[in-house]
């Protein structure tokens, strides 16, 4: 029921001559959401985690992971969940937590075992915590919205900010999603890279036939993705990261690394990229 990737940090000069499918093998994670199992990504991006739980109404338990080298995964960690399907549970420290299309759970540092369990399509981030907190359930209503964008530049969107400071404390994990509104395409649109932390893109919501170009690399050395639905891809700190679909999606933002400050970034003007 659990299989587990590991994927190694990659220095921006071996990116550079990167083809199309190193760069796949090396910075896209596909096939997380199967029914009946969880998969996870290990990375060695500030030791983040993604995966997917699939219950298909059953019941799933995450508990040991090997390549956290303790004996339950939140030993040492903090958890997000967001669910991207029907309503689910997630049961943790024995209490049950029911999720809606598009809640988010925090779970703490030393909360033991969760366990997924219903419809629900579970997408987990992960990053190393250094003490306990509350956990928490937070709605849509609850998270801090922020419009952006506008018509005319085709980037108007709402960001959802869950797993934040404005919202709740973290140890250093930050997650939320950013919803593209009808005609828009682009997503983080002047792109922008933050040298302390990496950060995680979850694309859903998508057609069968929809996809996303999903743009990385140094500014003055972009390379390109064609992503679709369910599609997960790992920023390192020395990457832009932005998109553009042809056809509606909306996607999930996890960070990690050296601080929670989510303006801490340093943006690209446009005439810069190449």
């Amino acid at each position: 029921m659990l299989t587990v990737k590991t994927v190694h940090a990659v220095n921006a000069d071996h990116a550079k001559g990167m083809d199309t499918q190193a760069l796949r093998d090396n910075f896209l994670s596909e096939g997380l959401f199967s029914e009946g199992e969880i998969r996870l990504t290990y990375t060695h991006y500030d030791r983040m985690i993604m995966g997917g739980a699939v219950p298909n109404g059953g019941s799933l338990l995450l508990d040991e992971v090997k390549e956290c080298g303790t004996p339950s995964i939140l030993d040492r960690r903090e958890m997000g969940i967001v669910n991207i399907g029907d309503s689910g549970s997630v049961s943790c420290t024995g209490v049950d937590y029911t999720l809606d299309h598009g809640d988010v759970l925090y779970l703490p540092k030393g909360a033991g075992a969760v366990t997924f369990s219903g419809q629900g399509r579970f997408y987990i981030t992960s990053a190393p915590a250094h003490k306990e907190l509350e956990a928490k359930l937070i709605k849509i209503e609850d998270a801090k919205s922020v419009h952006m964008g506008a018509p005319e530049t085709s980037n108007e969107r709402t960001i959802y900010q869950f797993i934040h400071p404005l919202v709740m404390e973290s140890c250093q994990l930050i997650l939320g999603y950013t919803k593209l509104h009808q005609g828009s395409v682009w997503n983080t649109m002047p792109a922008h890279v933050h040298d302390r932390r990496m950060e995680a893109y979850c694309y859903f919501g998508m057609e069968e036939s929809t996809r996303v170009m999903h743009f990385m690399g140094e500014p003055n050395e972009t390379r390109h993705m064609v992503l679709k639905n369910e599609d997960v891809v790992v920023s390192p700190p020395w990457s832009i990261h932005a998109g553009a679909g042809v056809g509606s999606y909306t996607f999930i933002w996890a960070m990690a690394g050296d601080n929670v400050d989510y303006t801490d970034m340093d943006f690209i003007a446009m005439e810069d990229l190449r």
